[in-house]
């Protein structure tokens, strides 16, 4: 997770400095593992690329740049979410459809 962590820092480092050139590296915190903490991540497509073909259109690298990129360019979305609005967007559209319940 840190890698990834810290990929997520160099891009925005890049697409969008912080103040006075500070590194967002320098935000990361770290704290206590808890109980049950997977200590690795680990995907294997070979089998799907065996078996039908499939290829990814995107590498890792490629796609975090693109999600970081879309997430700096939808700041009203992030915020609507960061806010609450969003559940109460969820509760008012689907809570009769027994999907998006918090209950």
């Amino acid at each position: 997770n840190i890698d990834v962590v810290r990929s997520i820092c160099r891009i925005l480092d890049e697409l969008k400095p912080g103040p006075r050139g500070r590194r967002y590296e320098s935000l990361i915190t770290h704290v206590s593992d808890r109980p049950g903490h997977d200590r690795r991540y680990g995907i294997d497509s070979s089998k799907i690329g065996a078996e039908l073909g499939w290829k990814p259109a995107e590498t890792f690298e490629s796609g975090l740049r693109k999600t970081v990129q879309w997430y700096l360019q939808n700041g009203d979305w992030v915020a609507d979410v960061s806010s609450g609005e969003y559940l109460r967007w969820l509760d008012k559209n689907y809570s009769r459809r027994g999907i998006g319940n918090r209950e």
